[in-house]
Parts: C-alpha cells; sequence; structure tokens
C-alpha cells in the first residue's frame, strides 16, 4: 500500500474522452496523480516529461497504433503499461506484450478488474522505501549535473560561443565547463562512464581539477598534472572519463587541445568542410601512465569548433554518416546557439538513451566581428 505521503503518477493515452475520464476518475481513486493524452504522440511527450509510475494505452490511437507507442515508451521508461483495447485475440494479446506492455485488457472493462490489475503490477515493484531512495538520489544526481554546468553565457569579442545540455532520465556523466582566461577561453568538455550518483561525482570531480590547473600556462603539463589527480580517483571506483580540454588565444584563433578518448570534436570551416579533430589517447584512467600529446588548431573567421556527446554519436550507423549530419546542421547557421539546437535535434527526446551534450565555438567573420 503507498503511504499518505508518497505520490505515484500516471498517464492516460486514450483517445475516447468518456473512457478517458472514467480511468482518470479510477487512477486518482487509488491515488495517482493523473494527467492525460489523446493522442499517441503527445501521450509520449507526456510520459516523458511526468516520469509516470503507469501508462494505460489505448491500443487504437489516431495518430500512432498504440503498440507503435508501446516500443517507443519502453525506450525511455519503465513505467507499468495496461494496454486497453477492443482487439481481444490472442495475437494482439501476445504482440501487446511482446511489445513491453506489462498488462492487456478488453473494453469494455471492469474499473474493479482494472484496480485490481494496477495492485497486482504494484506488488511485484520493490518496497515503496526503495523506490523512494531510488528516486532521491536520482533528483541528486541530477542536481550534482546540473551544478557543474556554466550558470552564464560567455562572451568572447570576436566569437560566439553556446552550449546545450540535455539529460537522459537515467542521470550520465556528461558535463561541459568554460571560462575566460586573459588570452581566450578554456574549455573542458567531459563523460565520465556510469550513470547515476556515481557518474555525476566522478564528473563533479573531473571539473574541479581541471579548474584547479587553469593557472598552469603550459597545457601539456596542465594536462599531466590533472589526469594524475583523475586518475587517482577514477581506479578507486574502477571507472574512467573521456575527456576533451581546449584553450583558445581569441587573437589569433589558435586552439590548443588535448583528446582523452573524446574523439568527437570537429573543426568546421566556413567553406563547408568538416574535419574530426583525431583522439590522442584512451580515456583518463583507462591504463596507467598514459601521457596524452598536445595538439593545435586554427579557427579562421566563420569557422566553428564543434564538441558533442556520444548521445549524437549513438543516433548514426556510421561515424562518417555522424560527422555529414553534424556538418549539415552546422552549416549556414546564424549563431552558435542555432548550431548547438540543430545538432541537440538529432537526437531526438524521443529515442535517445543517453546524455546529450552540445558546445559550439563559432569565429566571427570579419564583417560581423568588425
Amino acid at each position: 500500500m503507498v503511504s499518505p505521503t508518497e505520490s505515484r503518477r500516471a498517464v492516460v493515452i486514450e483517445d475516447d474522452p468518456d473512457i478517458r475520464g472514467l480511468l482518470v476518475r479510477v487512477l486518482v481513486k487509488q491515488g495517482f496523480d493523473v494527467t492525460q493524452a489523446g493522442t499517441g504522440l503527445t501521450g509520449v511527450e507526456e510520459v516523458r516529461r511526468v516520469q509516470p509510475d503507469l501508462v494505460t494505452l489505448d491500443l487504437n490511437l489516431p495518430d500512432l497504433d498504440g503498440l507503435e507507442v508501446c516500443k517507443l515508451l519502453r525506450e525511455f521508461s519503465d513505467a507499468f503499461i495496461v494496454m486497453l483495447t477492443a482487439r481481444a485475440d490472442e495475437l494482439d494479446k501476445l504482440t501487446g506484450l511482446d511489445n513491453g506492455a506489462d498488462e492487456y485488457l478488453s473494453k469494455p472493462f471492469s474499473p474493479r478488474e482494472l484496480q485490481s490489475r494496477i495492485n497486482a503490477l504494484f506488488r511485484r515493484r520493490p518496497s515503496a522505501a526503495a523506490d523512494s531512495a531510488a528516486r532521491s538520489e536520482l533528483e541528486r544526481a541530477t542536481e550534482v549535473q546540473q551544478s557543474l554546468l556554466p550558470q552564464e553565457n560567455i562572451q568572447v569579442e570576436g566569437y560566439d560561443v553556446a552550449g546545450v545540455f540535455r539529460p537522459s532520465r537515467n542521470v550520465g556523466g556528461d558535463f561541459y565547463d568554460w571560462y575566460l582566461t586573459p588570452d581566450g577561453l578554456h574549455l573542458t568538455f567531459a563523460d565520465a562512464m556510469g550513470k547515476g550518483m556515481g557518474a555525476a561525482l566522478i564528473a563533479a570531480t573531473v571539473r574541479a581539477v581541471m579548474r584547479s590547473t587553469g593557472l598552469r600556462h603550459d597545457l601539456d603539463t596542465a594536462f599531466g598534472s590533472a589526469s594524475r589527480a583523475i586518475a587517482a580517483d577514477l581506479d578507486s571506483s574502477n571507472s574512467f572519463v573521456t575527456l576533451f580540454h581546449a584553450r583558445l588565444n581569441a587573437a589569433s584563433g589558435r586552439v590548443s587541445y588535448v583528446d582523452a578518448g573524446h574523439g568527437l570534436a570537429l573543426h568546421v570551416e566556413s567553406g563547408g568542410t568538416v574535419h574530426r579533430l583525431p583522439s590522442g589517447g584512451p580515456p583518463v584512467g583507462a591504463w596507467p601512465g598514459t601521457e596524452w600529446p598536445q595538439s593545435a588548431m586554427d579557427l579562421l573567421p566563420g569557422d566553428s569548433l564543434v564538441v558533442v556527446s556520444d548521445g549524437v554519436l549513438d543516433v548514426f550507423d556510421s561515424v562518417e554518416a555522424f560527422t555529414d549530419a553534424v556538418l549539415r546542421a552546422t552549416h549556414n547557421q546564424e549563431s552558435a546557439q542555432a548550431v548547438s539546437t540543430a545538432i541537440l535535434a538529432l537526437a531526438p527526446a524521443a529515442t535517445a538513451e543517453d546524455d546529450v551534450t552540445v558546445v559550439v565555438v563559432r569565429r566571427l567573420p570579419q564583417e560581423a566581428a568588425a
């Protein structure tokens, strides 16, 4: 039984307003906070927004088949799914269950039977205390992850800089950080292995260590010192982190960088060509004693440095397809923020299974910088 202080959430996806109203009343009576949707696509977005414990799903929806909706939900939600339909033959039932449904009721259904089926589903779930503790840890991990991101936009004369971050439902170890220097800008982009609070704390350690080396003028020395400090913490947690750290000299456009296993930084030239910057070695913490060479590139007016997380790469079948898509999303955009938004759209929230992070450093064309 759910305690009075514990709130459960439900989403009703049903196109018939009368049945939808009945379902809402039944679930409210069982102690759920209920939201509703009349179409499949709206329902998917509502489930992503609410993160419910239970979904009731009509099989016959006006836009998407309920089975397709069920498959989409299972890509990001572990809510119990109860399918409701007038199609009651055995094939539909088996197909529904194979697509991720937990229960299956035929219309017309008895509200009392629906209540009993829902109660049976929740008896299978871990105790309320354990579930509440897990949710609290997830919320704390989300807070840690969000606190690592820059809180303000950054202004570098002659450049346009922007970043976006969309967390996954499991909270990963993605983060980016930037800050101004007398010469221009320092940028760090990292992804700690794992999910939840552990990954968030590793990311926090990486951010703090990388910031502590910012005053060292020699990038090789600074990164070597930082990687050794980070590796000590990673070794105790049996983890590793991919890391891209860059320093921009704004006057010359020179970008000095070290890439430790990230491999997803791209130089997009104003003329419409793109070059993926090679990784200089394995992730930090993967092998003891590793050293990473410093590399450099030049941002000419109109060029962009684009750094993305593997949440974008995962959408594509090959690195080549990914690189071409980033080029198309970047070319002819009016601002770094527009580029970031376009790249974020390459990994739609409805299907992305990992954090999605994008940072763009664009050198303004000479006429715009004047």
